[in-house]
């Protein structure tokens, strides 16, 4: 497994983890309350990370298929 997909764990430990921690402080962020701002802000991250991920497997994806070359795999 590819180390990158390991960022892959960090918003459910942002999201489930950090609750419990969030849920005691009481400012106001935006005009949310800071819990459902936090869950926001973890929401963006999520798709964030999730791109970079993406973006990362994409890049080794091409630079396999341009290592192989149709001489190296002849096709029966």
């Amino acid at each position: 497994m590819r180390r990158y997909r390991w960022l892959a764990v960090l918003p459910t430990l942002g999201l489930l983890g950090g609750i419990p921690f969030a849920n005691r402080v009481q400012p106001y962020i935006a005009g949310l309350p800071f819990l459902l701002a936090w869950i926001v802000g973890w929401v963006v991250a999520t798709s964030i990370i999730m791109g970079l991920i993406y973006r990362l497997d994409k890049r080794n994806d091409a630079a396999a298929e341009v290592a192989v070359s149709p001489v190296d795999h002849p096709i029966p």
